[in-house]
């Protein structure tokens, strides 16, 4: 028999927990809502005040939220997460994880533990994973024209579409031209290091272009002396100083005689001067350095007719040694003939708008790209850049992984219809949450409708019909017109990877957010009145300090 005060206890404690999931799963669906309209082809824009652009990306959209909620904060790190793993379907992943804790509303009410809820939802998790398998379709990397189609079908969601295949066309020269072979038909592509994109405002879109090489925003040294275009160059990297080597610390040097002096600067000239000699005995035609580069240094160089760049940053070094096959050198004494890079085609320093920037193009086995983006206003060309991370993420799933799965809502129809089959095999308690998660899928497809501006339930209704046993499972909507169609024929795909991290992501952070079952807020200590936070300013000496110190005797 229970003590009534145990049981008061025990209810007024799941009252409490019931409390919080409501709190967290009303914080959630906030997050979603709001994103909820940029899902789509059809999607609206949203219009970011501090950052000042137009956007319908949902990272670019949740990164400029400011939330206090802490469940609203774990949903916004969803779709980072997102975005860094597979860059795309940053918005998906919070509608669905919106959707999953909106349908375990009603089990918290009817006083399920989440643990039950968590377990179902891991089981249709893994479950959907299965089905994506089975309607997956491998594709042929190489066949341009599929690629094409396939990250265009990626974008088309994106404010860029509306430029036809150019975005597309640049993702798919730029992740091609740096992926790299691992062997046993693996490739690995590095966006983040080896494709800069540049953003020059002027000219048109349409100017924008992978260059087969890498620029950057740097002129040579002395513009009148040096050689401004190069064909053909030995391009020397260096990641030292060509400048006299200053003193670890204080150095004082007490000259004696008056020609001393002289003595000292000659050794400072012949020290310049010998650095010199050893990167010119390797004849190169450019000389780049991360570091500075003295009047006397670039004097030798010039004479010698080498162009030189100075004050490069480190990445844009790397990106140069992947592109023309040099090594970085960190000592001109240990310069091989080995590290001279002889890949590229043509250097040439042009004026683009009102700036110099330098090119390093015609390469023959780049390993690394620059993406040249032309465009007339700072904010589209922010939205363009957006937009071709996209689809170069895109591409570089594709290349990595070569499944394809329909686009358009159609693999979560699928998905759904195959667990409202499932779920009545399921036994016990779990049954209700699975078929609960089975219908959270269809949250895609049906906003997709919603943002198309047709009617949602005639739509959703002939959907289920067409997917009742699991069938047709390339039969969506097409997000411009809202019509239902065959994703196969309209060209709407989806990679592989973005779909099973999509669904991956979302279950895992609705099961996350509905263990939570109290908020506690860490209380930070508290200082002591008067100690104010600012440091205390460090005292400086006068004279008049160091007469009245006291000197102890040795």
């Amino acid at each position: 028999m229970h003590s009534p005060v145990l049981v008061l206890k025990d209810s007024l404690k799941r009252e409490s927990g019931t409390k919080v999931h409501h709190a967290n799963i009303q914080a959630s669906k906030a997050v979603a809502d709001i994103i909820r309209t940029t899902l789509g082809p059809r999607s609206m824009l949203k219009m970011l005040l501090d950052a000042s652009g137009v956007t319908n990306d949902g990272n670019a959209i949740l990164r400029e939220l400011d939330v206090a909620h802490p469940a609203a904060k774990s949903m916004i790190e969803l779709s980072r997460t997102q975005d860094e793993e597979v860059g795309d379907g940053t918005t998906s992943v919070i509608v669905l994880a919106g959707e999953m804790l909106h349908v375990a509303e009603e089990f918290i009410d009817k006083n399920y533990h989440p643990t039950v809820i968590c377990r179902a939802y891991n089981k249709a998790l893994e479950d959907a994973v299965a089905v994506l398998d089975k309607i997956a379709m491998a594709i042929d990397t190489n066949d341009r024209a599929t690629m094409l189609g396939l990250v265009k079908s990626c974008i088309g969601t994106k404010f860029t579409s509306q430029f036809g295949d150019l975005i597309a066309d640049l993702a798919i020269d730029a992740t091609t031209t740096v992926g790299v072979d691992l062997g046993q038909g693996l490739r690995e592509v590095d966006i983040k290091k080896c494709i800069k994109v540049e953003k020059v405002p002027g000219g048109q879109l349409e100017d924008s272009r992978v260059l087969k090489g890498v620029m950057f925003n740097k002129d040579v040294v002395a513009p009148g002396k040096m050689r401004r275009k190069i064909v053909n160059p030995r391009i020397i990297l260096l990641d030292s100083p060509l400048e006299y080597k200053k003193g670890e610390n204080q150095t004082n040097a007490e000259l004696v005689k008056e020609e001393d002096w002289g003595v000292l600067l000659k050794m400072e000239e012949e020290y310049i001067e010998n650095l010199c000699m050893q990167i010119l005995k390797f004849k190169p035609d450019l000389v780049i350095t991360e570091k500075g580069l003295s009047d006397l240094a670039c004097h030798y160089l010039s004479k010698a007719g080498v162009s030189a760049i100075r004050r490069l940053r480190k990445t844009d070094n790397n990106r140069i040694a992947k592109a023309c096959g040099a090594v970085i050198v960190n000592r001109p004494d240990e310069l091989q003939e080995s590290d001279v890079g002889t890949g590229a085609g043509l250097f040439e320093v042009k004026k683009i708008g009102d700036e110099f920037f330098a090119f390093i193009v015609d390469c023959k086995d780049p390993k690394a790209c620059t993406v040249l983006l032309r465009g007339a206003s700072k904010d589209l060309l922010n939205e363009v850049e957006r937009n071709l991370q996209d689809a170069m993420s895109v591409a570089r799933n594709i290349i990595k992984n070569p499944k394809l799965v329909p686009g358009g809502g159609a693999t979560e129809l699928t998905v759904s219809a195959t667990l409202k089959q499932k779920s009545s095999s399921i036994e016990g308690i779990e049954k209700w949450p699975y078929e609960a998660a089975a219908i959270a899928f269809e949250a895609i497809p049906r906003t997709l409708a919603q943002n198309c501006g047709v009617n949602v339930i005639r739509t959703m209704t002939a959907l289920q019909g067409k997917h009742a046993n699991g069938e047709n499972a390339w039969i969506g909507i097409d997000g411009n017109t809202g019509a239902i169609s065959d994703m196969k024929e309209r060209k709407i795909w989806d990679a592989y990877n973005v779909k099973a991290q999509t669904f991956k992501t979302a279950i895992e952070a609705a099961c996350m957010l509905l263990r939570i079952d109290d908020i506690v807020s860490g209380i930070k200590k508290k200082q002591a009145p008067g100690s104010g936070q600012t440091p205390s300013k460090p005292q400086i000496e006068t004279e008049a300090d160091a007469d009245s110190e006291q000197i102890l005797p040795d």
